[in-house]
């Protein structure tokens, strides 16, 4: 079997050029890797998933016009052997959950990738599943958490948009009564001292994303 066949075949997709790049620059100094293609979303991703059938996907998360998460489960969905590794800014654990939910094989916060994106390239290869150490800290931290209801999630999207309760209210059609009940809960749940707090708490976490 000559080199190039033997070589893992590798899609990296991500909506900024210098981290393609740089991840391209790692991947190419391996005589085991090579780079069959680039996207800058979700979209892009999936047709080129299609193109290429590569053995490796790295995926970016928060992109333009569609997520990585979304192309995660719509590769999944037709793919399910599809090896896909999360390359992300951030360790939040409701995130994280989402992304190996919907078949990640492996979470790494790109601050880490030089020391261990090709290790988890190979273990991903191998059958195994990854992630960065915060990434799985995060996850032990709150795996007992009282989750937030979908509403209570829409009523923190909202808070971190910078509406009040009475505002909140009007775009649910609910009402203020039902909004600070609704806030009381995300405080206690979050254990946030107030609104301010519990919006930064959702969005670390990946509960809220903008």
């Amino acid at each position: 079997m000559s080199d190039v066949v033997s070589r893992m075949r590798i899609l990296v997709v991500d909506d900024h050029p210098l981290l393609r790049e740089g991840v391209t620059a790692l991947v190419s100094s391996q005589s085991d890797m090579s780079i069959v293609a680039q996207a800058a979303n979700g979209r892009e991703a999936i047709q080129q998933f299609h193109r290429h059938r590569p053995d490796i996907t790295l995926m970016d998360l928060q992109m333009p016009e569609m997520s990585g998460l979304d192309a995660i489960i719509a590769i999944r969905g037709e793919f399910p052997e599809a090896r896909i590794i999360v390359l992300t800014t951030y360790a939040g654990d409701v995130q994280a959950l989402r992304a190996l939910k919907a078949g990640a094989r492996a979470y790494l916060l790109k601050d880490s990738l030089h020391k261990e994106l090709l290790a988890t390239i190979r273990a991903v290869q191998a059958g195994k599943k990854t992630m960065s150490p915060e990434v799985s800290f995060q996850l032990a931290e709150h795996a007992t958490d009282d989750a937030l209801t979908p509403a209570e999630v829409r009523v923190l999207r909202l808070i971190a948009e910078g509406n009040a309760n009475k505002e909140i209210a009007a775009q649910l059609s609910t009402s203020e009564d039902t909004v600070k009940g609704q806030v009381r809960n995300i405080l206690s749940k979050l254990g946030a001292k107030d609104r301010t707090h519990a919006a930064m708490i959702g969005l670390k976490r990946g509960i809220i994303e903008f």
